[in-house]
């Protein structure tokens, strides 16, 4: 009898297990972190990090 082979995983199947895998783990989540930071910055809740701006020319009462 021929030995069996098994079949190889799909595309979708092999990425999540390259995702989930303790090895990857670190670098799945900086990319997750990353994209975050850039969907929070890239919305209006970001402006609420934005230093009010002074004006050029203070005028001082003397």
């Amino acid at each position: 009898m021929a030995p069996q082979r098994r079949a190889q995983k799909g595309v979708f199947a092999s990425t999540y297990d390259a995702l989930t895998s303790a090895e990857n783990a670190s670098v799945v989540r900086s990319i997750a972190l990353f994209g975050a930071a850039v969907t929070f910055l890239s919305s209006s809740w970001g402006e609420f990090l934005v230093i009010p701006s002074m004006p050029l020319e203070v005028v001082v009462d003397e």
